[in-house]
């Protein structure tokens, strides 16, 4: 017989201040370059096909790179089809496995009642003593229990994770359309971290985002960031907006193409326009050269000018006094 309390009542965890990586530098970037609290509960929603799993493994990948325990409970895929979807960007989980510091355990929703499922990831974090557990995908828990039972099993779950100093990171999965916002077990308040993932769809093609709505007890941006899968792990190209919004996909490479085909006929024109303000500048200086030279030479022809006109002077005063003596003699 195992006995799990309904909750933590009083609401005393203990909290750290420590910071942990989410795997994705990029991510860690607008989370003040440093990632989630240590001992935190991160939720992670988004359409079908848009990045959950791959970003729930490479916080996996983060921490058992620090040399931490992880355990990961999958309700919808095998640990041998996650490790090899994830082999695809650069994760090798089985790796981690290998070296136990990974626990991947996966079983249906369907094959237990949902308090069996919270006993079996009590049991399973007492025997494993993991530092993060990832759950994979929480909406699948709604197979055959009511919205109300999997909101109170996981609200129990946040409470004996926290309490224990485990960061907890849960996937869920959303609708398209309006409800995006929108978590069907309606956890996100329980949540100390939660981030969105989202497609955009532009100029035919449908391209992933990311956003974090909110993280408690941080700064983080409030930009809508591209979601780019490479095969050395996730990757957000910085937001892009043009007239019509965020661009994204080649919607966002034909404008920047645009941009820099403008910015390079920009810089011809301004060249151009140096070129001809210094060759207007060369003639003006040649003009203002010969200009100088006009005034030097008027000036020197006035010098010599006065210099006669003062020499005749004295030569006509000369003659006068000359002239004088020669009548007085006579």
């Amino acid at each position: 017989m195992s006995i799990l309390p309904l909750s933590a009542l009083q609401l005393q965890h203990k909290v750290s201040s420590e910071r942990v990586s989410s795997g994705v530098l990029d991510l860690d970037a607008m989370l003040e370059g440093r990632g989630f609290f240590r001992g935190s509960s991160v939720l992670v929603t988004g359409t079908a096909g848009s990045g959950k799993t791959t970003l729930a493994a490479s916080f996996v990948e983060a921490a058992c790179r620090r040399g931490e325990r992880c355990l990961y409970i999958d309700f919808e895929e095998s640990r041998d089809q996650v490790a090899r979807n994830m082999k695809s960007v650069g994760l090798d989980l089985h790796h981690w496995v290998n070296d136990g510091l990974l626990a991947h355990e996966a079983w249906r929703p369907t094959q237990f009642g949902i308090e069996m499922h919270l006993l079996r990831i009590y049991k399973l974090v007492e025997k494993f003593k993991p530092q993060c557990v990832v759950i994979d995908p929480i909406t699948n828990l709604l197979n055959g229990s009511s919205e109300n039972e999997v909101y109170s099993m996981l609200m129990r779950l946040i409470d004996f994770l926290k309490s224990a100093g485990i960061t907890a990171f849960f996937v869920s999965l959303t609708g398209g359309g309006n409800g995006l916002e929108q978590t069907t077990v309606g956890i996100s308040s329980l949540t100390d971290t939660w981030i969105l993932l989202r497609d955009i769809e532009l100029s035919g093609e449908r391209n992933r985002c990311i956003y974090v709505l909110k993280s408690r007890g941080m700064a983080h941006s409030n930009q809508l960031r591209e979601f780019v899968m490479t095969k050395r792990g996730i990757k957000l190209i910085p937001a892009y907006i043009g007239t019509g919004g965020v661009l994204t996909g080649s919607s966002r490479v034909a404008q920047e193409a645009r941009e820099k085909a403008e910015a390079v006929r920009s810089q011809i024109a301004f060249e151009r326009e140096q070129e001809e303000i210094e060759r207007k500048k060369i003639v003006l200086e040649a003009q203002a050269a010969a200009l100088q030279a006009e005034i030097a030479s008027v000036e020197k022809e006035t010098k010599k000018i006065t210099s006669e006109t003062h020499e005749r002077e004295q030569q006509s005063k000369r003659d006068r006094v000359t002239l004088a003596r020669s009548r007085h003699a006579s």
